[in-house]
């Protein structure tokens, strides 16, 4: 399982003490909580960090490269 945490656009990183007071949605896989990070972005707010069961961590600046990154891939594929 993969947590996307997320906050308002404009939100700080997110330390380890403050996870527990941010929302969070729970994806089966990487590709969905991606995708979910996208949708967090198109609605204005912003994801703060993705952690995954199995060791996964994405800050907030690892997530725009990502973001950035599929975001390149969709438009020459798309």
């Amino acid at each position: 399982m993969y947590r996307v945490y997320s906050g308002p656009a404009g939100s700080e990183t997110l330390s380890p003490l403050d996870k527990g007071r941010h929302l969070f949605k729970e994806c089966a896989s990487m590709d969905e909580a991606v995708s979910f990070a996208q949708h967090l972005k198109a609605t204005g707010r912003v994801a703060l960090l993705i952690e995954g069961d199995d060791g996964t961590h994405l800050d907030r600046s690892a997530l725009a490269k990502t973001l950035h990154h599929r975001g390149s891939e969709q438009v020459h594929n798309g």
